[in-house]
């Protein structure tokens, strides 16, 4: 739930007979881990705020009453009629409470989504790599700017060595489609989906499709992500826990590869340029040689996992939120 619905709901749940102060409000929402504060330094404070909120903006669900030492108390409207006389006068007082320090739960790093990713990837045929932006040349942080999260190689798979080759003498970059994936943790507003597509949008020029990867969504983001998705043609992906059910909210337009971008990012990240020498070995590898270069690929991308057992585990491990049921 939002940060106002779990107001709404303490102050219904505390006492429909009483008011309650900002910070009985505050710790019904520690308690019963109605919402994640992550780290504010002073939510209880921001509770506070919200609750003055609700009065200067003239929500009519929430009331509140001034006592002694320019102090308020709040509650619902609804909820009035079962409230003492005396309360509402403001002849009782409330006595101040102090907060409780929620527990910190444990979370998961973005990084550590790009296992389930290239599990998901290497399920639908596409071998991946994760690009460090922070080992391109330079100090400069706009390089997450540049090249994305990690970039992917899906080959067209025909059957016969006849069709293979001569798809490869007529135009040997059909064989092959490459694309870049940018991905969060996290995308709950609008401002962050923005940026973080546009950040999508610029460094994934390069490839034949771009995409932008999170592990949540905001339902409310449907509307702006299907218009940018119209306007720029980059992807969205929903990744789970379980990177099989992961899925392609938004198709990626397809476009040509712009070679002139592919040999920047190789000028200035080794990782990069690795994987396209890959590609290139695996694209003109003679038959008896495909094999033993294929894996080589294999190998050189990232690792993903191989059963149930290994990716329930390794969720456990890094803390990040996963239900076999589903």
């Amino acid at each position: 739930m939002t940060i106002k619905e779990a107001i709404l709901k303490s102050l219904d749940e505390i006492n429909i007979n009483a008011v309650t102060t900002y910070l009985e409000v505050y710790n019904h929402i520690v308690k019963n881990n109605y919402y994640d504060f992550g780290a504010a330094k002073t939510p209880a404070s921001t509770i506070s705020a919200l609750l003055g909120d609700f009065i200067r903006k003239g929500d009519a669900r929430v009331k509140r009453i001034k006592q002694q030492g320019e102090t308020y108390v709040y509650y619902l409207a609804k909820n009035e009629p079962n409230i003492d006389i005396a309360i509402l006068s403001g002849a009782t007082s409330t006595n101040i409470t102090q907060p409780i320090q929620p527990v910190k739960s444990k979370t998961f790093n973005e990084r550590d989504l790009h296992k389930l990713l290239s599990s998901y990837l290497k399920n639908a045929g596409t071998y991946s790599k994760t690009i460090f932006h922070e080992q391109s040349n330079g100090k400069d942080s706009n390089q997450i700017w540049t090249h994305p999260d990690m970039v992917g190689i899906k080959f067209l798979n025909l059957q016969t060595k006849a069709s293979q080759n001569f798809l490869k003498s007529i135009n040997r970059v059909d064989a092959f489609k490459l694309s870049s994936y940018e991905l969060k943790k996290e995308i709950t507003s609008d401002s962050e989906l923005k940026k973080a597509f546009f950040q999508a949008v610029s460094n994934s020029s390069w490839a034949n499709y771009g995409y932008l990867v999170a592990f949540e969504f905001s339902d409310s983001l449907n509307e702006e992500m299907a218009r940018l998705n119209q306007s720029f043609g980059i992807g969205i992906i929903e990744l789970k826990a379980n990177p099989y059910q992961s899925k392609i909210l938004f198709p990626a337009a397809y476009r040509d590869l712009d070679f002139k971008t592919i040999d920047k990012l190789c000028k200035i990240n080794a990782a990069f340029e690795q994987f396209i020498e890959q590609i290139e070995k695996l694209l003109t590898a003679q038959e008896r040689y495909y094999s033993s270069t294929e894996k080589e690929l294999d190998e050189f991308c990232d690792a993903y996992f191989t059963n149930d057992t290994e990716l329930e585990k390794y969720c456990q491990d890094k803390h990040i939120p996963f239900d076999p049921e589903k």
